[in-house]
């Protein structure tokens, strides 16, 4: 049986609520899909969410995980490429942290790209005339720090042979990030089917395969 793990986060920065999580909470009350469907919504908390993060993918050991943010002030649904190595929090998180060029992992690559099939998600989302492109940052905050824990975590348990809880002959697991606009941008409603789509779309094309088209950035 395929499971999916989906990830939203709490309300921060003084807001009552936050889209993603809403988005996350509404995918899960509807989901219909033959495929078990974990959802949970993380703290904005940089080291919280790591380890809530790392809790759920020990305890689930999903084949998708795809963790969703708020990324308040863009206008379209963001379909993340890369988590780089570094929290430079503008504001403090949930729990008072502020990190400042602080690495994810000292020992660790200095980024990590979504094995989601990101483009065929966009095109796939952008037919439903949903507003949503291809993003190159997902900046410096909690959502990166999820989105390179992720990749993080999934390529440590493609490592591991039976000995260590590996399980042989499993495809390796993929992940990524998508960022939400504020509600009043692209509605919750919007943002759960975007979310829906960039799963089914996953599910649909075999690892390593992606659309073959541009979605390059020149600034």
């Amino acid at each position: 049986m395929t499971t999916i793990l989906l990830t939203g986060f709490e309300p921060f920065a003084g807001a009552e609520s936050n889209p993603s999580g809403q988005a996350v909470e509404l995918v899960a009350s509807r989901w219909n899909r033959p495929e078990t469907l974990v959802t949970s919504i993380l703290p904005v908390e940089f080291d919280a969410a790591g380890a809530a993060l790392a809790t759920l993918v020990a305890d689930h050991s999903p084949d998708v995980v795809l963790a969703a943010g708020l990324a308040d002030g863009r206008r379209s649904i963001s379909i993340e490429r890369v988590a780089i190595n570094v929290d430079d929090a503008r504001i403090p998180d949930n729990g008072g942290a502020q990190p400042i060029d602080r690495p994810i992992d000292p020992s660790g690559p200095a980024a990590w790209f979504a094995t989601l099939p990101i483009k065929a998600i966009t095109a796939a989302v952008g037919r439903e005339g949903i507003p949503v492109a291809v993003s190159q940052t997902a900046g410096t905050y909690v959502c990166n720090h999820v989105f390179y824990e992720t990749m993080r975590l999934l390529a440590a348990v493609a490592s591991q042979g039976p000995e260590s809880g590996g399980c042989p002959g499993r495809p390796p697991a993929r992940g990524g990030f998508v960022h939400v606009p504020a509600a009043d941008v692209v509605s919750v409603e919007q943002s759960a089917c975007a979310l829906e789509i960039a799963l089914a779309t996953t599910l649909a094309v075999g690892a390593g395969a992606d659309a073959v088209v541009s979605a390059g950035a020149e600034h």
